[in-house]
């Protein structure tokens, strides 16, 4: 595998480093072709297949630039022995094309590091979405059986378990409102209409 990847990588930097040169790169700046393209397409790969990606959107789109990466060094490599053989005159499109290398690559690693980034945030926003939803899943719990006649209902039973377990004293209003998770106003108008009910029900008895 060593020999394999080692011999592939000299014959493709060669290859690049030959392709710049014929479309007017400076033979001292050449090099950088083949290290921008491989360099680039390693990155890439990375990102696609490191178990720290955890973004779809960035695992997909290091996948397609890892892709094209290979797929813009098998091309270069292809157009320089073309060209070398005779076969393909170096036109103003290879120029463009192979000028335009650097470029590219350096918008397309910066839009992959700014999806990185997205992927922190957009996880911290989910987990802040679960917990807004968990709050307002709770809330929903406890209102959801608060129809007039069903709060009036839970007053009593819980005016009764008070006063079964504090020798009959009533409950108190900030005791229905903790206990119903009611507002202030509507604990002490279920107080008051508990108040009322035992009158009515001792008057009832005598």
């Amino acid at each position: 595998m060593t020999v394999a990847a080692a011999s592939a990588a000299i014959a493709s930097f060669s290859g690049l480093q030959g392709l710049a040169h014929i479309a007017g790169w400076p033979s001292r700046m050449s090099w950088l072709l083949p290290v921008t393209l491989d360099a680039y397409a390693m990155t890439s790969v990375r990102v696609w297949l490191a178990a720290s990606t955890r973004s779809a959107a960035a695992r997909r789109f290091a996948r397609f630039n890892a892709l094209g990466a290979i797929a813009a060094s098998i091309a270069g490599n292809a157009t320089y022995h073309a060209a070398r053989t005779g076969l393909l005159s170096v036109s103003w499109p290879i120029v463009v094309l192979v000028g335009a290398v650097p470029a590219a690559v350096l918008g397309l690693t910066a839009h992959l590091h700014a999806l990185q980034g997205r992927t922190e945030a957009a996880a911290e926003d989910r987990t802040g979405d679960r917990d807004r939803h968990a709050r307002r899943t709770r809330r929903k719990r406890h209102r959801r059986y608060r129809t007039e006649d069903e709060l009036i209902d839970a007053a009593r039973t819980a005016d009764a378990r008070r006063r079964e377990a504090n020798d009959g004293r009533p409950i108190t209003r900030d005791a229905l409102r903790t206990t119903l998770r009611v507002s202030n106003a509507r604990a002490t108008e279920l107080r008051r209409q508990l108040i009322e009910k035992g009158t009515a029900d001792e008057q009832a008895d005598l």
